[in-house]
């Protein structure tokens, strides 16, 4: 099944790709917020029908111990417009340290500073997928 992970952030959406024939989630684009949400989930639908994704994998920024705090809610809302713009599923998945994974991954290849700024986001949404991925077995 080929899917799309998204990392949602005030900023910047970090999309990943996992393709149809393969089990391993790819940083894809970071596409930076225009200022306007349905812009921005259309610019995200385009891209679910470039690459013919069947479903969209959206983190969900839960608390450490598992409870939902005001960034989900916020999350569960911007997802809920996500899925009214597209004809694929959405799905939550739990997101807790993505970020610091995706800033490990990182430093582990050397990359420092304004690069690192400009590919976390996308990174973040490859862990996001693949750990959506890894769960379904």
């Amino acid at each position: 099944m080929r899917a799309i992970g998204v990392d949602l952030g005030s900023v910047r959406i970090g999309v990943a790709l996992a393709p149809a024939d393969a089990s391993v989630a790819v940083p894809y684009e970071v596409l930076e917020r225009s200022g306007e949400r349905a812009r921005d989930h259309r610019a995200l639908a385009g891209m679910v029908a470039e690459v013919g994704a069947e479903v969209v994998v959206v983190g969900l920024p839960t608390s450490l111990d598992g409870s939902e705090g005001p960034a989900a809610v916020g999350a569960r809302a911007e997802a809920d417009e996500i899925a009214a713009a597209l004809d694929v599923p959405v799905v939550l998945h739990d997101e807790r340290y993505t970020t610091v994974t995706a800033e490990r991954i990182l430093a582990e290849q050397g990359v420092r500073g304004p690069d690192r700024r400009k590919v976390i986001d996308k990174v973040a949404a490859a862990v996001i997928l693949q750990s959506w991925l890894d769960s379904r077995g």
